[in-house]
């Protein structure tokens, strides 16, 4: 491994005789300056792994650069090395108190320099070391949970895509919906992690539904009030599917499943919610999962024109649909017609679990 010392002095007699001597260290490579300034500006875009300073200098003493040195980006724990002719104790509980690990006085012992500097180099090394070891775990943990995420998005897609096959809707209705959801919540303004969370949980809004009849579900004209009842109840059948899980996936899928039906006002099921009472992922489904219902063509009816299905959010904001909600997917019209037409039918299931579920 190779190891890089900053060598700082303003006699350049001092800096070339440190320099000598490190080269009698394997591997090790030395930087050295004679202006406090030069050597703060070449540290704040590159990190030596150990510091050798001078403590008299005249523009900035040695406890000074310790100070600034140690205020730089990945420099807070570099060893640092104090050559002083001050055997003063109050220098060096000075040097200490802003940062400094040890202390050579002038003039210097060739055999204690190179003792001294060898230990903090292996110092260094086992900080490197671990370093570089918590950098492979950040990226093996990353990558396995990363590959986890994988595997619970394509089961939750084919889930979402069972309840959805005993209703005459798509794979693609899912697709579209989600990414029209997603859309929606980047125009509101939420973090890219919630984006990416609504992109996921969004597909399991009417997991519900495998628990309806299908005698109602499959029903071609318009259900009685008994029927409708039983019906409304897939919102907290999705609900109890989804929910206590350690996934927050899961989670935010059982909210979704739960309050996609409410309606701002206060006039939906199952529990008639109103206003911010209503979760947001909620309020964006709907809004979502309504305009992808309305345009798409299904076995008992036609598909909406475009016009009528923005006329119908717009005349619902404030109703059924939350306000900000219809802002936001006004403002992503352009993104929202191109999922449109990226999934005017189905695709196959490997497009689902791609880069359409990734920002």
């Amino acid at each position: 491994m190779e190891m890089n010392v900053l060598v700082l002095d303003d006699a350049q007699i001092n800096v070339t005789l440190l320099c000598l001597l490190l080269k009698k260290i394997d591997k090790c490579n030395s930087v050295s300056f004679t202006e406090p300034e030069s050597a703060l500006l070449w540290c704040a875009g590159n990190v030596p792994d150990l510091v050798m300073v001078d403590y008299m200098m005249p523009t900035m003493d040695g406890v000074e650069f310790i100070r600034r040195f140690r205020e730089l980006p990945g420099c807070h724990d570099i060893p640092v090395l104090m050559i002083t002719a001050n055997n003063e104790l109050a220098l060096r509980y000075q040097a200490l108190d802003v940062g400094a690990n040890d202390f050579l006085i002038k003039p210097i012992d060739k055999i204690e320099f190179l003792a001294r500097t060898k230990n903090m180099l292996a110092l260094r090394k086992s900080q490197r070391f671990l370093e570089d070891r918590a950098i492979w775990l950040d990226v093996e943990v990353k990558k396995a949970t990363s590959e986890i995420r994988a595997r619970e998005r394509e089961t939750i897609f084919r889930l979402s895509k069972a309840a959805d096959s005993r209703d005459p809707e798509t794979g693609a209705h899912i697709l579209r919906m989600a990414n029209y959801s997603r859309i929606i919540a980047e125009h509101l303004g939420l973090s890219d992690a919630d984006q990416q969370l609504l992109l996921e949980a969004a597909p399991m809004h009417d997991i519900g539904k495998v628990g309806i009849p299908d005698n109602i579900l499959l029903k071609p004209g318009k259900l009685t009030v008994d029927e409708f009842t039983i019906m409304k109840r897939h919102a907290t059948l999705g609900y109890e599917i989804l929910a206590g899980s350690s996934s927050e996936m899961l989670n935010a899928g059982a909210v979704i499943a739960l309050a996609h039906h409410e309606k701002y006002d206060g006039s939906g099921y199952p529990s008639g919610l109103k206003g911010e009472d209503i979760p947001l992922f909620a309020r964006i489904v709907a809004v979502a999962d309504v305009f992808d219902a309305l345009t798409s063509e299904r076995p008992y009816k036609a598909a909406w024109e475009i016009d009528k299905a923005l006329n119908f959010l717009h005349d619902g904001a404030g109703h059924h649909f939350d306000p900000q909600c219809i802002a936001a997917f006004n403002a992503g019209w352009q993104q929202i017609l191109e999922i449109k037409e990226r999934y005017r039918e189905e695709n196959d299931d490997k497009k689902a679990f791609g880069a359409e579920w990734n920002l």
